[in-house]
């Protein structure tokens, strides 16, 4: 088993629903991406995503994209977001994952990357525009260094397609929602227990559900759908709309969701 996913399962134990939140590494500063890690670790989230900035992310909305670009802008580097990584690992009990795109990865190369994540405290990766059937080399890797590829299963993959999509997963499976990029208002689909219901027949990992959760009633309609709930987005505008006191009140509201 992944360490991933051993550490997920015996979270479960004492959990109804695990809590992943979401941040972009330099955006709006490093300083307050501490401050942000800091009330993660206060509410009890078990999973943060830590976005290497990209200067083309197809997969965010425009709150995400606005972040992106202002992390490049102000000099983000792959050796900061790795310093950054390690520095947040060694201070919170949380587990860390990189989010980003392939086109970094690429010009790293799939061992040198593997390796740098796992030195620098990575538990796993969630790289969105690389096919599975694309990433063989670089789950390899990942293998190898005991990372977990965190592979996506959309709405619109038959039962076939995910279990195709499955054979590449480690540590957990991320579910989205619906179609669209991240941070869209949207009501829970009426079609969603089945597609996640799909998904537990492609893969026996834990499923997360992301793209489109904001609160705490929101994680509530969840229970017993999905394993991990996940929130970024709406984190990051309470941050930009009301800074620390807003951001603090929305994570500890998020922490009561994940409680039946």
């Amino acid at each position: 088993m992944n360490p991933l996913e051993s550490y997920i399962r015996q979270r479960l134990q004492r959990k109804n629903l695990l809590l992943m939140t979401h941040a972009v590494v330099g955006y709006p500063s490093l300083d307050v991406n501490m401050v942000m890690l800091e009330a993660m670790q206060r509410a009890g989230v078990d999973l943060v995503e830590l976005q290497l900035p990209f200067s083309e992310p197809i997969a965010d909305g425009p709150v995400f994209v606005r972040a992106n670009q202002g992390a490049l802008e102000a000099g983000m580097t792959w050796e900061r977001y790795f310093a950054f990584m390690q520095r947040a690992r060694r201070a919170f009990d949380f587990k860390i994952l990189m989010m980003g795109y392939y086109n970094g990865i690429l010009q790293m190369g799939h061992e040198t990357f593997c390796a740098c994540l796992a030195e620098h405290g990575g538990s796993g990766f969630i790289v969105v525009d690389l096919p599975p059937e694309e990433a063989g080399e670089l789950i390899q890797q990942a293998d190898t260094q005991r990372v977990a590829p965190i592979v996506l299963m959309t709405p619109t993959n038959s039962l076939k397609r995910l279990e195709e999509i499955a054979r590449s997963a480690r540590g957990f499976v991320y579910c989205v929602a619906r179609k669209g990029v991240t941070g869209k208002q949207t009501s829970l689909d009426p079609g969603l227990e089945a597609f996640v219901q799909r998904c537990r027949q492609a893969t026996p990992l834990p499923l997360a559900l992301g793209f489109g959760l904001r609160t705490g009633a929101d994680l509530r309609q969840i229970h017993g759908l999905a394993d991990i709930g996940t929130v970024g987005t709406a984190l990051l505008i309470a941050w930009e709309q009301g800074g620390a006191r807003q951001y603090e009140a929305l994570l500890q509201d998020l922490s009561t969701g994940t409680i039946a």
